[in-house]
């Protein structure tokens, strides 16, 4: 049986978790194609999953594209949808299969996010709160309704994903999701949560997402999205927010000059969603 679905990971000098994460997904039922794009790394990781595993594809890229480097693996995948994962993250035995019976039924999804598992076995807090459906459940779609989403539990239909521009480079990398997920709801699509679709995460001991340089790149591209995307008004409060945190917080001045540097780009990138889609972004964070 043809393979509905190709898995795409984007990696960079993590050689190890990458051949891990591998030998799990090349051992998956129906062998989904694999496409790694590698962005640029030096510890070897293109040759050593060339030896390792000859029937994954792997793409090298002269310079890092962050998450964009997923872009490169969509639009060479053949397959109508497209699974994400991390290098150090993989899919069930029968995840991709559920998932693309639902994607088939379902016109209207362009992303179906399944339940992550993490190396602990805990449900990840992410997966946890998608289930509660804090903005209710679209009556065509297969499960609770979202607005953003973690790309290691993603399945995308393909034809959506490229429409919509994919990841934008000007975020490069930290939240690159968001951006895409509100563009692919302001134009009709529907993103979805699936309980009974599942992923495993197992990220490194010191992959921390607290970690200052870490959190200053999800604050700086959630500014980048709000301004390309909802309110600007909010957008100017929430930028002076983080100005006045800058004065005694070196992460938050990290993240305020990464987001100047790029505000005319954002600017000039200005889309603003329907006042629908907005409604659920206000929705989300007044539960934060």
């Amino acid at each position: 049986m043809t393979a509905a679905t190709t898995i795409v990971i984007a990696t960079r000098d993590r050689r190890d978790p990458l051949l891990r994460t591998l030998g799990e997904l090349t051992a998956l039922p129906g062998r989904p194609p694999v496409i790694v794009v590698d962005n640029g790394s030096r510890d070897g990781s293109p040759d050593a999953v060339r030896d390792a595993f000859p029937g994954v594809r792997v793409v090298g890229l002269p310079r890092n594209h962050g998450a964009c480097a997923r872009n490169v693996g969509v639009r060479l995948a053949a397959t109508p949808y497209v699974a994400f994962s991390d290098d150090d993250s993989w899919w069930e035995p029968d995840a991709l299969g559920a998932a693309a019976r639902l994607l088939d039924a379902h016109p209207r999804l362009a992303v179906l996010i399944g339940r992550i598992h993490l190396g602990s076995g805990d449900v990840d807090v992410v997966s946890r709160k998608m289930r509660t459906a804090p903005i209710g459940r679209a009556p065509d779609l297969p499960g609770p309704s979202v607005l953003g989403f973690p790309a290691c539990a993603a399945v995308v239909r393909r034809t959506a994903f490229l429409a919509a521009g994919g990841f934008d480079d000007l975020l490069f990398f930290g939240g690159e999701e968001s951006l895409l997920a509100l563009d692919l709801a302001a134009g009709g699509w529907g993103l979805a949560y699936a309980d009974e679709v599942v992923a495993r995460h197992s990220p490194a001991s010191g992959r921390d997402e607290t970690l200052p340089e870490r959190w200053a790149l999800h604050r700086r591209n959630d500014l980048l999205v709000t301004w390309m995307r909802l309110s600007g008004r909010r957008a100017l409060s929430r930028t002076f927010g983080l100005a006045a945190q800058a004065v005694a917080d070196p992460a938050a001045r990290s993240a305020l000059g990464g987001l100047l540097r790029r505000l005319p780009a954002a600017l000039a990138r200005r889309r603003p969603v329907p006042p629908a889609v907005a409604g659920g972004v206000r929705a989300l964070r007044e539960l934060e």
